[in-house]
């Protein structure tokens, strides 16, 4: 049985109403079969899954949509996998929109903050989107192992979902991966591997491990699938906003593969004629101590070198070298936005402001996003009228926290007058 009962749709020969046409090399448009396990192009490049958009349209209109179960796999045509018993879920919900209205009104003046809260998805981050998707059409191609590097949401997204389909999960993290991530993939059935290196150095190893050992390598942007799921974020967001798209995108920007899904979802949107032509200017922010695509967008490159001695707190953006940087810059210029660092000190300034004036706690690289916001503000690149959508990547309880005041410590007798407004 399949984990989802989808009773909307008369199953056809038991597949899924998918159209998939074949797959496509990001960088030389080359065609490549779908239905076979494939990693990168022949140029090294990630291929990217095509669709008979045309057929979609045909198939499914925005009141059928309306009426389904507020959930990823309300979008199955727009996604690879074509037999139902192949669909690997864990309940991928669909993420609010969370607004700001006390920051909103303090900093900007008529226009609207919102966040995107992924830290509502399963293993508690959108890295659940990615890897539903991949280990999902692992499962349809007949793989049995994966492998992945990662800074430790990934990798807890692939033990997760690779326990619920059976499958043996390999996962390699930088020796300084918050310790919370490492025992949740543990927890989780995989194999953990601790690394004196980064996450491109992991990612080193399970390439070498893929021809030795014979898993299947789930790097980011080395397998079609991951970006299909991450490509949902823009789905859900032009249908949360009335089949429209917000002015601006703040995207924490690691290896970029929800920010190329994002763009891509749009360009499905408009050809299938759900959208028009607007687009929202695209954000790539990234920690000042690991900001390669910032240094390659202002020197006007199509790609990133590797950045040397990466540090930042927000693991999550720490990533060295990413192989589809020359995506995530395509599409951050051909959106008329920019790419932008921001430093710790104030990130964690950001996290705290959030928490306190608002309530809502933010992951690190989601509290970049609005330390990425304030800065832009700041200096003219966003407009106070204008509606921006920050990415929270993940929930911020997985995270030590930053100091935000000394707890008072009372004894068995309380001097209420110390609590009283005004009191030194």
């Amino acid at each position: 049985m399949p984990d989802h009962d989808w009773p909307d749709y008369n199953w056809t020969g038991g597949d899924l109403p998918t159209f998939v046409t074949h797959l496509e090399c990001g960088l030389t448009g080359e065609h490549y079969p779908a239905d076979t396990i494939q990693g990168l192009s022949k140029a090294g490049r990630p291929l990217l899954v095509r669709y008979d958009l045309a057929g979609v349209s045909r198939a499914l209109t925005k009141e059928m949509l309306a009426a389904r179960p507020q959930t990823l796999w309300r979008y199955r045509e727009m996604l690879p996998v074509r037999r139902p018993e192949n669909v690997v879920s864990l309940g991928e919900i669909v993420t609010p929109l969370v607004p700001l209205p006390r920051i909103s009104g303090r900093l900007a003046k008529g226009g609207e903050i919102l966040v995107k809260d992924e830290g509502r998805l399963p293993t508690g981050s959108f890295k659940a989107r990615g890897l539903v998707l991949a280990v999902s059409m692992a499962k349809e191609l007949g793989i049995k192992s994966m492998a992945m590097p990662t800074n430790g949401n990934a990798g807890a997204a692939m033990a997760a979902y690779c326990a619920r389909a059976g499958m043996k999960a390999y996962v390699f993290c930088p020796d300084d991966t918050p310790a919370v991530n490492v025992r949740e993939i543990a927890m989780q059935g995989a194999e953990v591997y601790l690394v004196d290196g980064l996450i491109d150095d992991c990612g080193k190893l399970v390439a070498e491990g893929e021809k030795v050992v014979g898993w299947f390598n789930c790097s980011t942007l080395r397998e079609p699938y991951r970006i299909e799921g991450k490509k949902t974020m823009g789905l859900e967001l032009a249908e949360q906003l009335g089949w429209d798209v917000p002015d601006v995108i703040f995207y924490p920007t690691g290896g970029g593969t929800g920010l190329i899904g994002m763009w891509k979802a749009f360009a499905e949107l408009e050809e299938m004629g759900w959208i028009g032509t607007k687009r929202p200017r695209m954000v790539a922010v990234q920690a000042s101590g690991c900001a390669p695509m910032v240094k390659a967008w202002e020197d006007g490159v199509e790609h990133a070198p590797r950045w040397q001695d990466s540090h930042t707190f927000a693991a999550g953006i720490r990533v060295p070298q990413a192989v589809g940087d020359f995506l995530i810059l395509r599409a951050v210029r051909e959106s008329g936005g920019f790419a932008i660092a921001v430093d710790d000190d104030t990130i964690a300034a950001g996290w705290r402001e959030v928490a306190q004036e608002e309530g809502l706690l933010l992951c690190p690289e989601g509290a970049a996003t609005y330390a990425a916001y304030k800065q832009a503000l700041a200096d003219g690149r966003v407009g106070a009228g204008e509606r921006a959508i920050l990415f929270n990547c993940a929930t911020g309880l997985k995270y030590p926290m930053p100091e935000a005041g000394t707890p008072l410590k009372l004894g068995n007798a309380i001097d209420w007058q110390r609590l009283l407004p005004g009191a030194a």
